[in-house]
C-alpha cells in the first residue's frame, strides 16, 4: 500500500509539474505558437512524460483552462451574491477579478471564444457560468434600479457592456501590437487604467 501511494504521489507531482510548466509556455508564446517540446523543456522532463500524462497538447490545454473556470467561478460567487455590498462596489471589484483572471490567463479569451465558434461540448459549462449572474443578487440590484426608473434599459446591457469592455482588449492584443499601435508594456498599463476606468464607465451608464 505504502509503495502505491508513493507512485501516486510521484504521478500527481509529475501532472502538476507539466500543467505548471504549460501554463507558462501558453502564456509566454501563446496557444497556436506552444509546442508540447517547449512544455517539456519548461518542465525539465521529457516529450513522451507529457503525452503519457495529456495525450496531447490539446487536452492540456482543456484541462488547464477547466481548473482555471473552475477557481474563478468560486471565487467570483462570492462577489456577486454578496447582499452587504452596493452595485457599483460590485462592479468594481467583478472587473479587478475578471482583468486580474485575464492578466494571468490571456489564453481564456481565446479558449472561449474557438469554444463557442466549434460548438464544443464545452459550452455548457459556460452556459453554467453565465447562470451565476442570472441568478445573482447583483441582477437582482440591477433589476431594481431599472424599476425605480434610475436606468432606462435592460440590465443584460450591463453584463454585455462588461464583457465585451474586459475581454476585447486582449483579444485585441496582437493586432494593437503588432501593427505598432502600442508596444506590449504600453498594453500593460493600459489595461492597469481599465481596471479603473471601466467601473467608472459602467457606473455612468447606469446611472442614466
Amino acid at each position: 500500500m505504502a509503495r502505491n501511494n508513493t507512485i501516486t504521489d510521484i504521478d500527481n507531482s509529475t501532472e502538476e509539474k507539466i500543467k505548471k510548466a504549460a501554463r507558462i509556455v501558453f502564456t509566454g508564446k501563446g496557444y497556436a505558437a506552444a509546442k508540447v517540446r517547449d512544455i517539456a523543456a519548461e518542465a525539465d522532463i521529457n516529450v513522451a512524460l507529457v503525452n503519457y500524462y495529456f495525450r496531447s497538447k490539446e487536452k492540456l490545454f482543456e484541462i488547464i483552462m477547466d481548473e482555471t473556470i473552475k477557481k474563478h467561478v468560486e471565487k467570483i460567487q462570492n462577489v456577486i451574491n454578496d447582499e452587504s455590498s452596493t452595485l457599483e462596489d460590485k462592479v468594481e471589484a467583478i472587473v479587478e477579478h475578471y482583468i486580474g483572471l485575464l492578466i494571468e490567463n490571456p489564453e481564456l479569451p481565446y479558449f472561449f471564444v474557438n469554444e463557442i465558434m466549434s460548438g464544443s461540448n464545452k459550452l455548457p459549462k459556460m452556459v453554467s457560468e453565465n447562470k451565476l449572474f442570472m441568478n445573482s443578487y447583483f441582477l437582482k440590484q440591477l433589476q431594481a434600479r431599472q424599476k425605480k426608473g434610475k436606468m432606462a434599459f435592460h440590465p443584460v446591457n450591463i453584463l454585455v457592456n462588461m464583457l465585451g469592455l474586459i475581454v476585447f482588449p486582449f483579444l485585441a492584443r496582437p493586432l494593437l501590437v503588432q501593427s505598432g499601435t502600442i508596444q506590449e508594456d504600453e498594453f500593460k498599463q493600459i489595461i492597469e487604467e481599465r481596471k479603473k476606468l471601466v467601473p467608472i464607465w459602467l457606473t455612468q451608464i447606469m446611472n442614466q
